[in-house]
């Protein structure tokens, strides 16, 4: 088979790449086009995107990747965030950050107008207060210019594909993640759109992943999952089934594949979400906070002159005991940026728990609490599911914190295969190949992963102390 390339335009919360992902019917590789940050800026209090800065990188990559002569391009992001188009096609203003506090007491607002389990059965999603939703309904109580004069509401990876294509459409992976996506009806929720009074005129038609949009530069542009856990999903190297999933990164999800959307009380009780996946599936999962808690560790020891960089911070956890300190990573604390290492000492004093004292100590927590965080979210989705997990994959970039990975596996008590690390990119790319016919379905191209040896398996150990600590913190 000739070689065969595509460009993944892939953008997290904290940086973004362009590459090249290549194919020769046996293993794909992947290339280095362009790598920049993701920047946020306060202005006035408010935390923007600097979405414009982010589409010139991301034209610097194609234009790198043109001498590939690909068979087309994909854009994948992160979810939640979006934009609004006037009906010039101009865009209003630079998107907000999901973590600015505009949302603050908008989730109670919407209950308000629309009860709290309706708005679930609506939308089969996680309560969180950086969803689209809590973000929409800021604009509505604050009677915003922009929201009045908006047009067509696009998340993040529609508006580059807009600007790639001049199309206008929201791909169904990342339409699910805003809760105003109806996932029985397979539409935007209107009746929960009408009675919050959202403007339902922006909101445009939605595409499958694998829809050819247009072109860029006579390149085809194909949605794949635009969501970057969707796409992270689809790059999983499993052979079994019975399988669960963590992308783990600045957030991690934890979940399984489903056929259909799960919605009931179960569900509701638990707060875990239906995402959109491939072929029409869902991804019935929950979002634990992830290791954004240690990179604000980190920032923060920074700027008290600790130049710590991630391995540093490895080494100094093993350095301390196993289980010593517990905390909630998931307590609201620490959503926005700050002092993390004061937030967990604050919440271990509260919950009369013991304080950890040292940088170690601290990561040390942030890790094993993290890991027991994951056992008790798998244990929700299979009773919710009905589904048995013989093997959890760990993908993305968290899969290179190798004292994770094995805390995760013991946490748990279940093998924990990772890798490969740019499971988002190979997804992503894996969607455009199949729309192109050189990959015949989602099985082949797992299997293909799978061939290239891009992971590592971890056993788990010491299962009676971890067993005792998982006890501790269901009691707390």
């Amino acid at each position: 088979m000739t070689r065969k390339t595509v460009i993944a335009v892939d953008l997290g919360a904290e940086s973004g790449r362009v590459m090249a992902v290549h194919y020769d019917g046996n293993r794909f590789d992947l290339e280095e086009l362009n790598r920049f940050m993701n920047p946020v800026t306060d202005v006035h209090g408010t935390l923007y995107w600097d979405i414009l800065h982010l589409w010139r990188n991301i034209k610097d990559g194609i234009e790198k990747g043109k001498q590939y002569n690909p068979l087309s391009i994909g854009v994948d992001t992160w979810a939640i965030d979006f934009a609004l188009i006037d009906d010039e096609g101009n865009l209003k203003s630079n998107p907000v950050m999901y973590r600015d506090r505009r949302t603050d007491g908008m989730m109670e607002a919407v209950f308000a107008k629309v009860p709290k389990r309706e708005v679930f059965q609506q939308t089969g999603i996680q309560f969180m207060q950086i969803n689209t939703l809590y973000q929409m309904m800021s604009l509505v109580q604050s009677s915003s210019e922009a929201l009045k004069m908006a047009y067509t509401f696009l998340t993040i990876p529609d508006l580059l594909n807009y600007w790639l294509t001049g199309h206008k459409a929201c791909e169904f992976t990342n339409a699910t993640t805003t809760q105003m996506f109806n996932p029985k009806t397979g539409e935007w929720a209107w009746e929960l759109i009408r009675k919050l009074n959202i403007p339902e005129h922006i909101f445009p038609e939605i595409v499958q992943p694998g829809t050819t949009l247009g072109h860029y530069d006579g390149i085809p542009v194909i949605a794949p999952a635009t969501h970057d856990t969707g796409s992270a999903v689809a790059g999983v190297p499993t052979q079994n089934a019975n399988y669960a999933y963590i992308s783990s990164g600045t957030w991690s999800l934890v979940g399984v594949e489903v056929p259909e959307a799960i919605i009931n009380d179960d569900a509701f009780d638990a707060n875990v979400t239906n995402e959109g996946g491939l072929n029409g599936t869902y991804r019935l999962l929950k979002n634990v906070m992830g290791l954004w808690i240690l990179q604000q560790c980190r920032a923060t020891w920074q700027s008290q002159g600790y130049d710590y960089d991630y391995n540093d911070l490895v080494q100094l956890a093993k350095e301390h005991e196993t289980l010593q300190f517990i905390v909630d990573v998931d307590d609201s604390r620490f959503l926005v940026a700050g002092n993390h290492p004061q937030h967990i000492q604050d919440w271990c004093s509260e919950n009369n728990l013991p304080i950890p004292q040292t940088h170690g100590e601290i990561v040390r927590c942030v890790l094993e609490s993290l890991a027991l965080k994951y056992r008790a979210v798998l244990e929700k989705i299979e009773a919710i599911s009905g589904q048995a997990v013989d093997v959890v994959h760990i993908v993305g970039g968290g899969t290179q914190n190798e004292l994770l990975n094995q805390f995760t596996a013991d946490a748990i008590g279940k093998t924990v295969i990772t890798g490969p690390i740019e499971a988002t990119v190979l997804g992503n790319a894996i969607v455009q190949f199949i729309a192109n016919g050189a990959i015949t379905n989602l099985s082949e191209a797992r299997a293909v992963i799978t061939n290239m040896g891009v992971t590592q398996i971890y056993q788990p150990q010491d299962t009676d102390k971890w067993e005792s600590a998982y006890q501790k913190l269901l009691k707390i």
